[in-house]
């Protein structure tokens, strides 16, 4: 089985009852379940309860509980409302009998209107980058042995960064204008044209390296062992239609860090330069001591 083929079967969610599907889980290597997959599986549940011709414009989703690994997610779908061109849902994921994660997501029978956008800043085209994984697995002897498979294992979605970091390396505190990220990303195969399968796969990666963009100014990296870092919610809007199995570049900035929270928002646009989603997200950040300076 593919990587893309692994991706896309956790989004076949397995209908139990009117309602209520259940989801299988992916370890990328962190012992927890990840955000995005929750996020993703949640939208697909929540679009199984829609009419044809629907396609999601506005999801919003809190993350309440660490996930599982190890016990499969139940989702449940409300049906809020059934307009004549929107239609509303909510998804509550269970484990353990206890909710993980909310969802509220509307969709909207697609019709003409106004139209504009921001432009795409410039950079390098993403066949001019190495691939994140190219770049692990160039230093994979550094990786701890217990992940390093994990790691360096093949994965279904091709990330690019336009200015790299040594993910071994402890950042140097820049200031506030350092807390910006730009990567392209895409399938790394070809997928089907379902809409739902294109925005479900945008909601997966859109979590992926998202809230790290706000540790940027403050030269803490992922792997610090002081560090406790989790996302509260996540929120995207989709304004045009797109393909995940195309370059599609992913521009974040995080605006603002305090009360131990961090919040981000991103941009996404395709590889011609049309904006097709904006993203947003707060997360708990926590240094468990006084940072050495």
């Amino acid at each position: 089985m593919s990587v893309v083929h692994e991706l896309l079967s956790l989004l076949e969610l397995e209908p139990l009852e009117h309602n209520l599907y259940r989801g299988r889980n992916r370890d990328l290597g962190t012992g927890r379940v990840f955000g995005g997959q929750v996020f993703a599986q949640a939208l697909v549940a929540a679009r199984k309860t829609v009419p044809e011709g629907r396609e999601a414009h506005s999801v919003h989703g809190y993350f309440l509980r660490e996930g599982d690994l190890t016990t499969p997610i139940v989702y449940f779908v409300d049906r809020p409302r059934d307009g004549r061109s929107f239609t509303s849902r909510r998804v509550t994921a269970i484990q353990h009998g206890e909710a993980i994660f909310h969802l509220s997501a509307s969709f909207h029978l697609e019709e003409p209107g106004l139209s504009h956008q921001v432009s795409m800043p410039e950079v390098p085209p993403p066949e001019s980058l190495t691939s994140e994984l190219e770049l692990i697995r160039a230093q994979a002897d550094r990786l701890p042995a217990p992940v390093r498979a994990i790691w360096t294992q093949d994965r279904p979605i091709d990330v690019r960064s336009i200015t790299p970091r040594d993910p071994f390396e402890r950042p140097t505190p820049n200031g506030p204008d350092a807390a910006r990220r730009q990567v392209w990303f895409r399938v790394v195969e070809p997928i089907a044209d379902a809409p739902i399968l294109h925005q479900a796969v945008l909601a997966y990666a859109s979590d992926y390296g998202f809230l790290p963009t706000a540790l940027r100014p403050h030269g803490i990296g992922m792997r610090d062992p002081r560090l406790l870092i989790a996302s509260l919610d996540h929120t995207i809007w989709m304004h045009r239609p797109f393909r995940a199995d195309e370059w599609l570049l992913y521009v974040c900035d995080a605006p603002s860090t305090a009360g131990a929270r961090g919040f981000v928002r991103g941009e996404v646009f395709t590889r011609d330069g049309v904006l097709v989603a904006s993203v947003a997200q707060e997360g708990l950040i926590r240094v468990r001591e006084p940072l050495a300076r």
